[in-house]
C-alpha cells in the first residue's frame, strides 16, 4: 500500500480524558475521552481503500449494517459487494465493515504506537510496555449511515475513537455477570462475540453520543452495541492485552477445546492448580503452531481445529467475490 505520512501532533497528546478518569476508573470502567486523529490521512476513505486492497482476506469481516441488536449469528444478513466495493460505495452499501489487526502494517502499527505512548506519558511511564499496554492491535472500522454493531463483547480493553460521521455507543456493566454469565464470555471469547440483550439491561447501560474528535475507553469484557447515525462512520479501537487478560483469554480457549471435545469445564479462577497445568499445556501447543500463522490458509484452518467448525464464518463469499474468482479476477 502506499505511504501515508501522518498528521505531527508535537507535545500533543493523541489520546486523553479528564485526569480523574484515569485515577478512578481506569482500567475498570468505561469512560469518555478525546483525540486528535481526526483529519490524520491514514484514517481517509482513500486510504482505508489501499489498506482492503493490501490486507489478507481473513483479516476482513463485513455484513449488512441493517443488523439487530440482539442479532442471531447464523442468520447475519450479508451485503452482495467486494470488500473494495463496500469503500467505495459506503454511503449507500448499507454495509458494516471492520479491517482486524491493521497492525500487521507499519503505518498503522505507527498511529496505535503513537496513540497509546501520549497514554502512557500522560500517566508517568517512558513506554507503552512500562505502561502495560502489550499485545497492542487495532480494528478499523467503517459503516454505512443507519448501521447497526450487535450487542457484543471483546476480549481486551480498547480505546475507542470517533474519527467520521457520529455513532451511539452503548455500553453495559457486566461485574456481577447479571447480563453475560461466565458461559456466554467464553463463547463470545471462542466462538462468536455477539450475546443476546434484553430490554431489562437498559437501564445498567452508559448511553454515548459520539462526534469526530471523541471517544470512549472500553474495559474488558463489557458489553456494548453501536448504531451509525446519518452519514457514513470511521472509527477505530486502539486494543492491547495485559498479561492478567491473556491469561484468562488463553484459559477461556483452553477449556472450550475440552469442553467441544466432551470434557465439562469449570470457569477460569475456579480451580487454580487445574488451570496452571492447562495453561502450560496450552501455551506450550500455541508455541509450536504460532509460526504456522503467517500463512493465510493456516490461520483458516487453525482456527477450525481450535475454535469449531463455525470459526470462520465471517468468509463466506458473496455473489459478487464468487462470480470474480469463476472469471478468473
Amino acid at each position: 500500500m502506499n505511504a501515508v505520512t501522518p498528521i505531527k501532533t508535537v507535545d500533543m497528546p493523541v489520546l486523553e480524558a479528564d485526569a480523574s478518569a484515569f485515577e478512578t476508573l481506569f482500567p475498570l470502567k468505561p469512560f469518555r475521552i478525546r483525540h486528535r486523529l481526526v483529519g490524520d490521512p491514514r484514517l481517509t476513505l482513500e486510504a482505508i481503500l489501499d489498506l482492503v486492497k493490501a490486507m489478507p482476506r481473513d483479516r476482513i469481516e463485513y455484513n449488512s449494517g441493517k443488523a439487530a441488536v440482539s442479532q442471531d449469528p447464523s442468520t447475519t444478513p450479508l451485503v452482495d459487494l467486494t470488500p473494495e466495493e463496500v469503500i467505495k460505495k459506503i454511503e449507500t452499501a448499507g454495509a458494516w465493515m471492520v479491517l482486524k489487526r491493521i497492525e500487521i502494517h507499519p503505518t498503522y502499527e505507527a498511529l496505535l504506537d503513537e496513540a497509546l505512548l501520549s497514554v502512557a506519558r500522560a500517566q508517568g511511564f517512558a513506554s507503552n510496555a512500562e505502561a502495560g499496554f502489550s499485545d497492542i492491535q487495532g480494528f478499523m472500522f467503517v459503516s454505512s449511515p443507519r448501521s447497526t454493531t450487535p450487542f457484543h463483547l471483546d476480549s481486551e480493553d480498547n480505546f475507542f475513537v470517533q474519527v467520521h460521521g457520529e455513532k451511539d455507543f452503548n455500553i453495559y456493566d457486566n461485574e456481577d455477570k447479571g447480563i453475560a454469565s461466565d458461559d456466554q464470555v467464553e463463547h463470545a471469547i471462542t466462538k462468536h462475540r455477539n450475546i443476546k440483550f434484553e430490554e431489562s439491561f437498559e437501564a445498567r447501560g452508559m448511553h454515548n453520543h459520539l462526534l469526530p474528535g471523541e471517544g470512549v475507553f472500553v474495559p474488558y469484557c463489557w458489553p456494548h452495541y453501536v448504531k451509525t447515525c446519518e452519514t457514513y462512520s470511521i472509527s477505530v479501537a486502539i486494543t492491547w492485552k495485559t498479561p492478567a487478560v491473556k491469561r484468562r483469554n488463553d484459559l477461556f480457549v483452553a477449556n472450550s477445546m475440552l469442553r467441544d471435545r466432551g470434557f465439562p469445564q469449570k470457569a477460569p479462577g475456579t480451580q487454580p492448580a487445574l488451570d496452571a497445568a492447562k495453561l502450560g499445556l496450552f501455551r506450550t501447543a500455541n508455541a509450536i503452531v504460532s509460526p504456522l500463522r503467517k500463512s493465510e490458509g493456516l490461520r483458516r484452518m487453525i482456527r477450525s481445529v481450535v475454535l469449531g467448525k463455525d470459526a470462520n464464518y465471517y468468509l463466506r463469499d458473496t455473489k459478487s467475490e464468487t462470480k470474480k474468482k469463476s472469471v478468473g479476477m
